[in-house]
């Protein structure tokens, strides 16, 4: 795939990928790579970059082999497509990245809030979040 870079990791090895190009190298790194389960799924608020980074773990079972996967996206439009379609486990923790850090996943079957009250306003681990004074103060 052109556009992907490797990147140098400390504890295992590194792409980072362009959005558009997400779902097609995952696919491939899971069926022509035997990287078969999604360990983790988070995301980094770069708020001076105006960027979220949307890191993944991948694992190679049983050969135990890992790799990191990076996309960068523009912090007003945090748009990346879902993997649910290639591991179920993605989900739940698609559902978190959008809950605390406000990453819409495309395709998503079911995006909505999982740890926050539906109705509150903003996602608490980016950097510009602040919590709302009770009314009637303290």
């Amino acid at each position: 795939y052109p556009g992907i870079k490797e990147e140098e990791g400390l504890d295992m090895p590194c792409l980072l990928v362009p959005v558009n190009d997400l779902l097609g190298v995952m696919k491939y790194l899971k069926e022509q790579q035997r990287y078969n389960f999604l360990a983790s799924l988070t995301a980094v608020d770069y708020q001076a970059d105006n960027q979220i980074e949307v890191v993944y773990h991948l694992m190679s079972v049983p050969e135990a082999n890992l790799l990191r996967v990076k996309v960068r996206v523009d912090r007003e439009q945090p748009e990346v497509p879902s993997l649910t379609g290639l591991w179920p486990a993605a989900n739940v923790q698609e559902r978190e990245a959008y809950d605390l850090m406000g990453v819409i996943f495309v395709g998503h079957p079911d995006l909505k809030r999982i740890l926050c009250p539906d109705d509150m306003v903003g996602h608490p681990l980016r950097k510009d979040f602040q919590l709302q004074e009770a009314e009637g103060g303290a």
